[in-house]
């Protein structure tokens, strides 16, 4: 008998500490000047807010489809159709619907560099690169061997010879592309 008061209550002090955690948030809920317009305001610009998110993220599908296509038929035409639009999609984006997850949007142009780059438009593919910079600074993506993406991105992309040997050693880029780029300029100039 006693077990089963104990348990009756602990469900009521649970019960009670429900109804004031509930009386505690609708108490939040009337902050601000209580004026109609204040709530309808913010309400709009959130709307706003989730319909942007939502363009950009049906734009960015619409990219991403493209570039399986692209790797599905090897069209270096819907490489390039990928890569504008994803450009597209992340101009599309002004400065308060910008917010939208940092990861999504760096992989989003970082694809788009890519696909430049697969469809054949290398000074695309730098200009895309330098906007991945501009508007991430400091911020990378990496590849699943740890490889940095724009150091690999840069190396395959810059238009001056590679001359240094040690060059390779001090960027973050992958393995078989230092060799292969080792070879190439060992080819080169013998």
């Amino acid at each position: 008998m006693t077990q089963y008061r104990k348990r009756q209550d602990f469900r009521g002090s649970r019960v009670v500490l429900a109804l004031a955690a509930a009386t505690a948030l609708s108490a939040c809920s009337a902050l601000g000047d209580g004026s109609p317009s204040e709530g309808i305001g913010f309400r709009e610009a959130r709307f706003f807010k989730v319909e942007a998110a939502k363009e950009y993220r049906a734009c960015n599908d619409d990219a991403l489809e493209l570039d399986r296509q692209a790797r599905e038929q090897g069209s270096p035409a819907r490489y390039l159709a990928s890569a504008r639009l994803l450009e597209k999609c992340e101009a599309n984006l002004d400065s308060e619907t910008a917010n939208l997850p940092k990861e999504a949007r760096m992989r989003a142009y970082g694809l788009a560099v890519q696909n430049y780059l697969r469809g054949g438009d290398l000074a695309k593919a730098r200009e895309a690169l330098e906007k991945l910079r501009d508007a991430f600074p400091e911020s990378d993506l990496y590849y699943a061997d740890g490889s940095s993406f724009t150091e690999t991105m840069a190396l395959l992309l810059s238009p001056k010879e590679r001359g240094a040997v040690g060059e390779f050693s001090v960027v973050n880029v992958d393995k078989k592309l230092k060799s292969e780029l080792r070879r190439i300029r060992y080819w080169k100039h013998n």
